[in-house]
């Protein structure tokens, strides 16, 4: 297990560098240019982020979930993803026009031709992301991301501040995601080879391809929000609600990496269910126990947060993020039973999950746009409650670890939580500059989070505890070594 916490740490460590860059990036950007700006740019994110659940067609997943997989997979998957990403990148190039019609606004059209170069980029690095993955070589992964993401704020800031405007915003992803494919591509050994099979890509579409529906049916639902705002209200309306979700989403680099190193972990024990459930409730422990006091701080101190970091002009957005915070602090559940499911290679159930769970978000979704910006919301958050409990129950059979005894697990380290978030607030009670409030009501949120983690040897905490001191001891043997 020290290999599986060593590599959690890197993808962790990646995650929470790039988010840290990220937020400083965002804090000049919102002070520098206009939540119209932020608006646009998200208009035309909703049809990127869609297409890229192309780019990876399943296929990532499906290398991982092979347990032979060589050479021949992995060049055969290139190919076919590199051409496919040309051809996504050719639609998106001819369709601009047309969807800045959509949106009543021609100076669209070159910004998502643009853009849409980050098509042809996440194409270029997707299978060697999947490479790094099978062969658990996380360390990879920090090194590439933090190089594309300090590279890209440096630009972005320099050109936001030279008065490029959303200009600025566009060349900063897309400057980072080719230092991010660029390192990647540098430090990591594998290359395609001159060789192709059709045969071995069936094999893998025959996986792949439902989780390409699944994920799309999910990407689809997910922006489906964001352009429902853009065209029905306005782009402020939508950069009110994305920042409302942006600044939470940055707890779901804690599960994401968690599910990263565990997957192939569950891939290679997929034959024993004990293993397996041992897995799915560290990988549940460990995502709610980092992400939930993150959560809480942000949902009890939303105000000083954004005041702070956004400037009094965002603070509309109070009120989503405290939405999304609950949201966020329910996504673990789903995201694990959704990896354990892939992992026995059940990639026909996540599909019909998907269905399912789309169906009905849809249904409340169409409801709740003629209500506002707010019921849009909550209506994502009942999706994921929704979700949490589908998941499970059919995550059941591979697991016997029940949705109730899944929750039942997390909530100590859910309810410390929320006890040290709502403690610390109070410290808004004395009235002090912003600054000095945010950094005191962290401090002793954590403190408290801490403390009592201690005091009630909290499963979670004594668990990753141990599995810190056996990999620092396995570090010291190999230096003595």
């Amino acid at each position: 297990m020290a290999k599986t916490t060593s590599n959690f740490l890197w993808k962790f460590g990646q995650l929470c560098g790039t988010q840290i860059v990220t937020l400083l990036v965002s804090i000049i950007f919102v002070r520098v240019l206009s939540p119209n700006d932020f608006g646009r740019v998200a208009l035309v994110a909703v049809f990127i982020n869609i297409l890229q659940v192309f780019v990876d067609s399943g296929l990532g997943s499906a290398l991982i979930q092979k347990k032979d997989a060589d050479d021949l997979d992995f060049s055969s998957v290139f190919y076919f993803n590199f051409f496919a990403c040309i051809l996504l990148y050719a639609l998106m190039f001819f369709s601009a026009p047309l969807i800045a019609r959509f949106y009543k606004d021609d100076s669209l059209t070159p910004i998502i031709r643009v853009i849409s170069l980050l098509i042809v980029l996440s194409g270029i690095k997707g299978i060697q992301q999947a490479y790094v993955s099978r062969k658990m070589i996380f360390k990879k992964f920090f090194f590439a991301t933090l190089g594309g993401i300090v590279f890209s704020a440096i630009l972005g800031i320099y050109l936001a501040y030279s008065g490029y405007g959303v200009w600025a915003l566009v060349i900063q992803q897309l400057s980072h995601n080719f230092i991010d494919t660029l390192i990647l591509w540098l430090t990591v050994k594998w290359r395609p080879k001159l060789i192709f099979s059709w045969t071995r890509l069936k094999g893998l579409l025959s996986y792949g391809w439902k989780l390409l529906a699944s994920s799309l049916l999910d990407s689809v639902y997910g922006n489906l929000s964001n352009l429902i705002i853009g065209k029905k209200y306005s782009p402020s309306d939508l950069a009110f609600y994305k920042q409302g979700n942006d600044i939470p989403v940055i707890s779901t680099y804690v599960s994401s990496s968690v599910n990263s190193v565990f997957f192939p972990e569950m891939a290679n024990a997929q034959d024993d269910r004990e293993r397996v459930k041992e897995l799915t409730r560290q990988s549940i422990l460990l995502s709610t126990y980092f992400m939930a006091p993150i959560l809480m701080v942000i949902l009890f101190s939303a105000e000083p947060i954004v005041r702070l970091i956004l400037t009094e002009k965002w603070i509309p957005c109070v009120p989503y993020l405290r939405i999304f915070c609950i949201v966020y602090l329910v996504y673990p559940f789903s995201a694990v039973n959704l990896t354990v499911i892939k992992a026995v290679g059940r990639s026909d159930l996540a599909l019909k999950l998907e269905i399912v769970k789309k169906v009905v978000g849809l249904i409340a979704l169409f409801g709740a746009m003629w209500f506002g910006v707010k019921a849009i919301a909550c209506v994502v958050l009942f999706n994921m409650i929704f979700c949490q409990i589908i998941d499970s129950l059919v995550s059941y059979k591979f697991t016997k670890y029940s949705g109730f005894e899944q929750v039942k697990d997390a909530l100590p380290g859910i309810i410390l939580a929320v006890v040290s978030g709502f403690v610390a607030s109070l410290i808004g009670l004395l009235n002090l500059n912003d600054i000095y409030t945010l950094i005191l009501e962290i401090l002793l949120a954590l403190s408290l989070y801490i403390g009592l983690s201690m005091l009630f040897h909290l499963r979670a905490y004594e668990y990753f505890k141990a599995e810190l001191r056996l990999l620092i001891s396995n570090k010291n043997v190999d230096s003595m070594l």
